[in-house]
C-alpha cells in the first residue's frame, strides 16, 4: 500500500533535516512525502528546496502566509495519492522501521488508524508513559492518549469525518481522535518506540495555554 507522509513546517531549520532524513531513510519503500512550509522565515525553505530537488519522492508546497497546521495538514491532504496518510513533525524523527512495523499492526489488527509510543529526544522518556496501558477510551476523557506525529490513518477513514477540524487551531489530533473513534473507527497505539519527540519549544510547550483551551473543548464536545 501506498503511503502519502504529511508534514508541515514552520522555521524548523534546526530539525528538518535530521526530520526529513528519517523519512526518506525508512525500510518501507512505496511512499511519497508531502512537505508544506508554511510561509517560513528561516532557512526552512532552502533546506527543503533542496531534499525536492534531491528525491523525487518529495513535494514541497508553501503558503503565502502562516496559515496554522490544521489547514495546512488538509491541504497536503487532499493532495496526497496514498491509501494510507501518515504524519510526521518536523522537530521530530522516526525510526528506520516505523511505517513498516505500523503497516504490519494496521493490517494484523484490522485497525482504521495506528500510533506508536515514542521517547523524548535528550532523556529518553517515554511518551505516553504509564498511562499507555489505560483503555484509550477512559483516556480520552482526559486527555490525549496517542502521539500525532506517530499517526497513520486510511485515508478513506480520514476523509469519511471530513479530515482535521479546521475550528481546532490547537489540539486538532485530539480532536480527530476522539472524532474517528465517536464515529466507530478502530483506533489504536503499538507497544513500540517508533519516534523520538523533541520538547523543547515546540508549539506544545511555548502555546501551552491555548492547547489547554483547545483541548477542554474536545472533552466537552
Amino acid at each position: 500500500m501506498k503511503i502519502s507522509i504529511v508534514m508541515s513546517v514552520f522555521n524548523n531549520s534546526k530539525t528538518l533535516k535530521r526530520s526529513i532524513e528519517s523519512i526518506l531513510n525508512q525500510d518501507y519503500e512505496n511512499f511519497e512525502f508531502l512537505i508544506m512550509n508554511d510561509c517560513s522565515n528561516d532557512s526552512s525553505k532552502e533546506i527543503l528546496k533542496n531534499f525536492e530537488n534531491k528525491d523525487s519522492r518529495i513535494k514541497i508546497f508553501h503558503n503565502k502566509k502562516n496559515i496554522g497546521l490544521t489547514k495546512s495538514l488538509n491541504i497536503l491532504i487532499d493532495n496526497a495519492t496514498g491509501q494510507l496518510i501518515a504524519r510526521q513533525d518536523a522537530d521530530d524523527y522516526s525510526s528506520k522501521d516505523r511505517l513498516s512495523t505500523q503497516v504490519a499492526f494496521l493490517r494484523e489488527h484490522n485497525l482504521d488508524a495506528c500510533t506508536s509510543r515514542s521517547k523524548i529526544i535528550g532523556n529518553g522518556k517515554a511518551r505516553p508513559g504509564l498511562s499507555f496501558y489505560l483503555p484509550i477510551k477512559f483516556s480520552m476523557r482526559y486527555k490525549n492518549p496517542f502521539i500525532h506525529g506517530t499517526l497513520l490513518i486510511k485515508k478513506d477513514a480520514l476523509i469519511e469525518i471530513e479530515k482535521y477540524d479546521e475550528n481546532f487551531y490547537y489540539a486538532q489530533d485530539y480532536k480527530l481522535f476522539k472524532d474517528l473513534i465517536d464515529k466507530g473507527y478502530k483506533v489504536n497505539s503499538l507497544n513500540k518506540f517508533l519516534y523520538f519527540l523533541n520538547t523543547e519549544d515546540n508549539i506544545s510547550s511555548i502555546m501551552k495555554k491555548e492547547q489547554n483551551f483547545y483541548a477542554k473543548l474536545v472533552r466537552n464536545s
